[in-house]
């Protein structure tokens, strides 16, 4: 072989040998390649076990493919609890369920839409989560939600509904995203479409009040009426997503259809066409279950009465896995949990993982560990909660604590800048109601804080900047394993056990002066968790 030929070789092989590491997870950073801005070696050691032998990956694997979706009051839920008090065992880190309450038991099985007429085709679509199972195939007609023009000409249709499947969503005239119309169309042709869209999304919610029902109760009428099922579709605005939630009915299933499958199905039963569908929707439903937050403890050596929390919600609806919302949280605190037993296995104080069940139906879980432990809430140093998604995390609100701009300062100085460099922090930022469980904890005045993504408050809406997540991801049919990014849920794991590690040796407790409020503003109060489904207002 020629010198110029090894020398070609040579890099090629060096260019593939460097592309094959950047393609697997967990390989493209290393311990030499960081910047530390100080000799603690507690800190080196996280990274390097965080990025040398990150379990990421394998974790976000089993529970999103293996185990799946993670909805409250299921086995899979159960079964992911299970799951994770066996990892923290292998790890040899303390772990134990906590039963906060009851929810209504459900067990998803397959579901099959077919349209049978006019013509043969199996539609894109599901039942809802505690929707009901079908008795087998159920085969009928379709009709469209009457514009019925008073609430008393609604109750007197009502009757037409029996044995018949019911179109209840405003159909859309394209489910192309906006942003492609925008890219593609002529001017005159976004505008035509725009306008016709307002138009129709106008008129249908008319004809949502003209029944007398809110809309969301309006499932669970049809159903009583004797509906054979009743059908909607929840698009998000993008390519191929739907928005999947739950049902309340107690008969007929409650069925979401594609976009594009539902606006096929309505333009049939609109132009009098005939559209029958066959249905077999297979679920169980189990009574009344225990349902339980999955908590994990590493003891403190000098002060154990005292506490750093990381927390994120473990529960998930149903539409797909639950990767986004909020699997990827769920793996960042079991990964912290195992890299702060291996790094710093005698904390001076307390670290407890928290998996949260029950967020998805009002933070249950969350809120019912603030209630029943108010001996850990008075010693508390600080909360970490995770439910961003995709990151890494650049934005961080201090939540109304005067403090504590100061402590995350602090912490943000001693964290490799590679990491540290993409964080703002929001001061002194206003305390959140509500929207992921840090909020459990900050409306009983301790210092909790939610890891997020995108530009922050003063650019571009947190909800709109997370990889598309409020389009695509966002409790929809498509928050599968595939979209995590797994060097950004690896990074948040870090960062997440670098801040624990801080945050357990200070040397004092994150103090809890509140700002003042602006004119009109309050701090928020504490609303008592639902312990049963029973006692759900959603």
């Amino acid at each position: 072989m020629r010198p110029s030929a090894r020398i070609e070789l040579a890099c090629w092989l060096a260019r593939l040998f460097t592309l094959m590491v950047l393609l697997v997870p967990g390989a493209t950073r290393s311990v030499a390649a960081q910047s530390f801005p100080s000799d603690d070696p507690v800190i080196r050691a996280i990274w390097e076990e965080g990025v040398e032998r990150s379990q990421v990956y394998e974790l976000g694997q089993v529970m999103m493919d293996s185990i799946g979706p993670r909805l409250t009051g299921s086995p899979a839920m159960a079964g992911a609890n299970d799951w994770a008090l066996a990892k923290y065992a292998e790890w040899g880190i303390e772990a134990y369920k906590e039963q906060y309450g009851t929810w209504r038991g459900w067990e998803r099985g397959i579901t099959h839409i077919d349209l049978v007429a006019p013509r043969v085709r199996s539609l894109e679509g599901t039942a809802a989560a505690w929707s009901p199972a079908t008795d087998g195939p159920v085969e009928a007609d379709v009709v469209i939600l009457a514009d019925a023009g008073s609430p008393e000409a609604f109750e007197a249709w009502l009757p037409e509904v029996r044995g018949k499947f019911v179109l209840i969503s405003r159909p859309e005239a394209s489910c192309r995203p906006r942003e492609n119309l925008e890219q593609f169309s002529r001017p005159e042709t976004l505008a035509r479409m725009t306008e016709e869209r307002e138009r129709a999304a106008a008129e249908w919610r008319a004809r949502e009040e003209k029944t007398g029902i809110e809309w969301r109760a309006l499932p669970e009428a049809l159903d009583a009426a004797g509906a054979a099922g009743v059908i909607r579709s929840q698009w998000s605005e993008g390519w191929g997503v739907n928005k999947i939630f739950g049902a309340g009915n107690e008969r007929a299933p409650l069925l979401d259809l594609s976009c594009e499958a539902y606006g096929l199905v309505y333009r049939l039963a609109e132009n009098g066409q005939g559209p029958v569908l066959r249905v077999d929707a297979q679920a169980r439903f189990l009574g009344e279950v225990p349902v339980f937050n999955a908590l994990a403890v590493i003891p403190g050596s000098a002060d154990p009465e005292e506490y750093v929390i990381l927390g994120g919600h473990y529960d998930s609806w149903d539409g797909s896995d639950g990767a986004l919302d909020n699997g990827t949280g769920a793996v960042a605190i079991m990964e912290a949990m195992r890299i702060l037993k291996r790094a710093v296995p005698n904390p001076r104080r307390t670290i407890i993982g928290a998996l949260w069940n029950g967020e998805e139906q009002g933070l249950n879980g969350s809120r019912a560990f603030v209630e029943d432990h108010p001996e850990i809430l008075e010693r508390t140093h600080t909360v970490f909660n995770i439910d961003h998604g995709n990151g890494p995390v650049t934005f961080i609100p201090m939540q109304g604590f005067a403090a504590a701009g100061g402590r995350f300062g602090d912490w943000l100085a001693k964290i490799p800048s590679e990491l540290a460099d993409l964080v703002t922090l929001e001061i002194p930022g206003m305390p959140e109601a509500g929207g992921t469980d840090h909020a459990s904890f900050l409306c009983a005045g301790v210092p909790a804080f939610s890891f997020h993504v995108g530009a922050g408050r003063s650019d571009m809406s947190i909800a709109d900047n997370r990889w598309d997540t409020s389009t695509y991801t966002w409790h929809t049919n498509r928050d599968s394993f595939d979209k995590i990014i797994f060097e950004d849920l690896r990074d948040d794991a870090v960062m997440t056990a670098m801040f624990a590690y801080l945050a357990t040796e200070d040397p004092d407790r994150m103090p809890r002066d509140q700002r003042a409020m602006p004119p009109g503003a309050a701090w928020p109060e504490c609303r008592p968790p639902a312990r049963s489904s029973g006692e759900s207002n959603r």
